[in-house]
């Protein structure tokens, strides 16, 4: 049995085998690693994507309680803004009490805080305990942030109560504030 093929036949079926066989090399050496990358990288990919979506629900999460809080402690917030003014809290609570002295005030120092803290002692001449829960009332809805300090002294003083305690009023320093931000951006 002998083939009769032309020399173009043999030609073109070396030329075949010799494509299928570079064919066959390219899949094995190039196209199954980099498939083998492919489904590792892809795999890694939802991993990273599955992590992002909870993260980003968290970040959601986080973000909408925050927005709650600050829609809810407007006040407060606001509150830190605002200027202590000695003459404003006496005009402000006076009504509230028989007596009411302010000591003068501390500026307690913090060089780590934003922040300058007041201190101030009270006392008073009361009729019953009510108006003094009242007034801790109006000191929670007043413009300043105010931490009414323990122990609170109370005193039977013929029909009325003396109490005595004090006061830390938290305000904002604005100046200072500026000025650092000023200087630490100058400074750069």
């Amino acid at each position: 049995m002998k083939l009769n093929l032309a020399r173009q036949t043999l030609y073109m079926l070396i030329v075949a085998i010799v494509l299928m066989v570079i064919v066959f090399l390219f899949s094995l050496f190039f196209l199954i690693p980099q498939g083998k990358t492919y489904r590792m990288e892809r795999i890694l990919m939802k991993k990273e994507a599955l992590q992002e979506r909870e993260y980003q629900a968290l970040y959601d999460e986080t973000h909408a309680h925050l927005q709650q809080l600050r829609s809810n402690h407007k006040h407060v917030i606001g509150a830190f803004e605002n200027r202590f003014d000695p003459a404003r809290f006496v005009d402000l609570f006076r009504g509230a009490f028989d007596a009411l002295t302010l000591s003068p005030l501390l500026t307690v120092e913090n060089n780590e805080s934003e922040f300058t803290i007041y201190e101030v002692n009270t006392s008073s001449r009361i009729d019953s305990p009510r108006i003094f829960y009242d007034f801790l009332d109006q000191i929670n809805k007043s413009e300043w942030v105010i931490k009414v300090n323990f122990p609170i002294h109370f005193e039977r003083e013929g029909a009325q109560i003396r109490s005595s305690f004090s006061m830390r009023v938290y305000a904002f320093d604005k100046s200072e504030t500026t000025q650092e931000n000023a200087s630490g951006s100058s400074n750069r």
